[in-house]
């Protein structure tokens, strides 16, 4: 969807697809530099990663594995909850493999911190940290991000992944959502 397809919905694009795919681009080389030698485990967080994971993982130069975590600290409105529950588990031992956590968004950071520890608690070799976008001024808990594309502000946003009541997602750019949609 291209964001003359929802115009009236959107305030302002903040990113364009094009901007997305660069940074992509410049974060997998940097991860391919960082994990040479070493197989990583991609874990993208759904449902808002999936279009970030797919275009990082094919963006990497080298083999890596996928698996996927629903976590969700959100409801049906545009504010983080802070209750973290998981809704699917990975499938994947993380017993000694280098992860990185794949995500679309970082706000609070509360959810991001409990997936980081939890995942930490499973052994594996290594825990990292991907994010497309973070939210400076929303933050609540520091956690440590080692690969972010764009800080961005602290405005309800949708595209490349992230929603508004499962719509928008497929929008190629990140788009401040409109307050008129969801008031």
């Amino acid at each position: 969807m291209e964001t003359s397809d929802v115009a009236n919905d959107l305030a302002d694009i903040l990113v364009t697809e094009e901007e997305i795919h660069a940074k992509l681009a410049e974060l997998s080389r940097r991860i391919e530099a960082d994990y040479e030698g070493r197989e990583i485990l991609l874990v993208g967080v759904l449902r808002g990663a999936v279009m970030v994971m797919a275009d990082l993982a094919r963006e990497l130069r080298a083999h890596v594995e996928m698996d996927w975590m629903a976590v969700s600290s959100y409801g049906s409105g545009t504010k983080s909850s802070g209750v973290v529950r998981i809704l699917k588990d990975l499938d994947s031992d993380l017993t000694g493999r280098h992860v990185l956590i794949v995500e679309d968004i970082i706000d609070s950071g509360l959810t991001l911190s409990w997936l980081l520890e939890n995942l930490r608690s499973r052994g594996a070799a290594s825990v990292e940290i991907c994010a497309l976008l973070r939210k400076p001024d929303a933050v609540k808990v520091e956690v440590p991000v080692k690969y972010i594309g764009f800080d961005i502000p602290n405005d309800f946003v949708v595209g490349y992944g992230l929603d508004y009541a499962e719509k928008y997602r497929n929008l190629r750019a990140v788009a401040v959502l409109a307050p008129h949609v969801y008031s």
